[in-house]
């Protein structure tokens, strides 16, 4: 194994996770992807939002989907992007701070998944 090559979030709405993920972060869709996927053209990692695979209850995670894991994403100015995400009424769990991988901050994606960004500094 060489480490990670592609992330999909499990979401019970693809469409409208995807639409998110395009309007509100910037992500473009890549010309190919599985049925019941939207994969974006994220580098240098593949990421994906899709439909749950077979026994998965997406609605009985608690405290949300995902806890446990830490998935970040790289964003040229986190701070305008975190305005951004608070005025659209995006859900910030972390507010924006200083940190060795630059400017950081947490929010909630519509599904529940936490996600941070950071822009390198």
């Amino acid at each position: 194994m060489t480490g990670p090559d592609f992330i999909a979030l499990q979401v019970q709405d693809v469409e409208a996770a995807a639409r998110f993920y395009e309007e509100r972060l910037g992500l473009r869709r890549a010309p190919t992807a599985p049925p019941g996927a939207v994969v974006f053209a994220t580098e240098p990692i593949p990421f994906a939002v899709r439909s749950p695979l077979p026994g998965t209850d997406l609605a009985a995670a608690q405290p949300r989907p995902g806890v446990g894991v830490a998935l970040w994403f790289a964003a040229g100015d986190a701070q305008v992007l975190h305005d951004e995400l608070v005025v659209a009424g995006v859900t910030v769990l972390a507010p924006p701070a200083d940190s060795p991988f630059g400017r950081t901050f947490t929010f909630v994606d519509p599904e529940g998944y936490a996600i941070t960004v950071h822009d390198r500094g």
